[in-house]
């Protein structure tokens, strides 16, 4: 009966666990929804006009282009201690990938041309 009793106590110390684990993750997850986006709108203005200056054979034109989108913030691990992030931009089918960090835009024609 004792051991009934414990194994009970067990599972319902693992269900709370698992619960509170869960709502501590959808927690972390709305806040982080926020900080990106608080990122992304700080980054943006800069992003276009980086883009616009940049010097391509494919002009970029956000202003006055005919369709525009904003895929967002990236960002990959590098290595252990590096991470890349960019903020892209496409306008009329042209990609272009600003570095917050680096403060510089990279134009490219196609998602398959991009790093």
């Amino acid at each position: 009966m004792t051991f009934q009793r414990i194994v009970i106590a067990l599972l319902v110390l693992i269900v709370a666990g698992i619960g509170a684990i869960g709502y501590f993750e959808w927690r972390m997850a709305a806040q982080v929804r926020t900080l990106k986006a608080f990122v992304e709108g700080y980054v943006f203005n800069e992003a276009v006009m980086a883009c616009e200056q940049a010097k391509s054979s494919t002009p970029f034109k956000w202003n006055g282009g005919k369709s525009t989108s904003v895929i967002g913030l990236n960002s990959a691990k590098l290595d252990k201690y590096t991470v890349s992030a960019s903020y892209t931009l496409v306008a009329d089918s042209v990609y272009c990938d600003y570095d917050p960090i680096k403060r510089k835009a990279e134009i490219g024609s196609s998602f398959l041309e991009r790093e």
